[in-house]
């Protein structure tokens, strides 16, 4: 059929890969699923993300075209300020799925998270957990953000909730006592060179037509439709027209991106990574930084989730060293 003549390709407008495209409930994205590992540690971090450049270092990878040439790589900065631990979460297994059974708060809260949540006056022992460990199949901690150490201009912190690796759920009860009430480092998770998944909320663009959000071909002037960017025909009266391109909510997405690279974490005493007049939009990074190869999702000053990488890459970096980064001017 490919090869009739008058035969023309013609690929459907849009992948169905997300669908429907709904707008997401909250700005801090949700994970579904997370990535297992052995180790009894936090699978997952956040930062706020400042903006781009590119780093200028000599490629080492062992298989690489340009070993041992200098090359530029685009990375992506987020500024990684600490999180803080301030709940335990026991949770039961059935064939419903996962349910809470009991949660602990940390003493020393912040009062800053009574701007997110009601905090309880009375507060549970983490000791009285341990009686319902035998019932439980998994132990989670609540986590909140410091976006006052960054340059956004916000008060209210972030909360997620955040799983624990390994598979013995008293091992990861005690490392959750360990780190309760507590602040956590985003070295204390990920180490350089990582590979990562980032889930972040894309940019919102609002109720866009189809040829903007399928990239539909707009029809011929002497269409004798009521319109030009529309849809010629949307099939079948009598069937669904889910398939055919609508218009509705564009952005303003969950998405995650898959295998980014944790090439560098660093502070900005030490190397500084702001560009000469500060990230548009953003500001200046004055605390503690990490740089991920490529692009992520969202805008600037969007909160971005990173966890264990679920697929493995070949062309992954080693440590590397004598990174320079690009601090040229980005003002407009």
């Amino acid at each position: 059929m490919g090869s009739s003549a008058g035969f023309r390709r013609r690929p459907r407008r849009g992948s169905l890969q997300y669908w429907h495209r709904k707008k997401a409930n909250r700005e801090t994205p949700r994970i579904r699923v997370w990535n297992r590992i052995s180790d009894v540690k936090l699978l997952g971090f956040a930062g706020y993300k400042a903006g781009m450049t590119h780093i200028n270092f000599v490629d080492n990878r062992p298989k690489s075209p340009t070993k041992g040439e200098e090359i530029r790589v685009p990375v992506t900065i987020l500024e990684t300020p600490s999180i803080n631990i301030f709940n335990i979460r026991l949770y039961s297994s059935d064939n419903y799925g996962k349910k809470v059974m009991a949660e602990s708060f940390a003493d020393n809260l912040d009062l800053k998270l009574a701007k997110r949540l009601d905090l309880p006056k009375q507060r549970a022992n983490p000791e009285k957990l341990a009686e319902l460990l035998p019932k439980a199949s998994e132990v989670r901690v609540l986590a909140y953000t410091n976006p006052s150490a960054t340059a956004i201009s916000k008060k209210k912190p972030d909360i997620m909730e955040l799983a624990i690796g390994g598979k013995d759920v008293n091992a990861q009860f005690e490392y959750a006592k360990s780190i309760l009430g507590t602040e956590v480092q985003i070295e204390d998770i990920f180490p350089e060179s990582q590979l990562v998944d980032v889930h972040a909320v894309t940019t919102g663009k609002g109720f866009q037509g189809s040829v903007k959000r399928f990239g539909v071909s707009i029809l011929h002037r002497k269409s004798h439709s009521d319109g030009r960017r529309k849809v010629a025909t949307l099939g079948n009266w009598m069937a669904k027209t889910w398939r055919v391109p609508h218009p509705g909510q564009m952005g303003y997405h969950n998405r995650t991106e898959f295998s980014k690279q944790i090439l560098k974490i660093g502070t900005a005493e030490e190397t500084p990574v702001t560009p000469k007049g500060g990230f548009v939009k953003y500001g200046e990074v004055k605390g503690k930084y990490a740089l991920l190869s490529g692009s992520l999702p969202g805008p600037k000053k969007r909160l971005v989730r990173l966890t264990f990488a679920k697929r493995r890459r070949s062309n992954v970096f080693p440590a590397l060293d004598n990174v320079e980064i690009s601090t040229i001017a980005q003002q407009r």
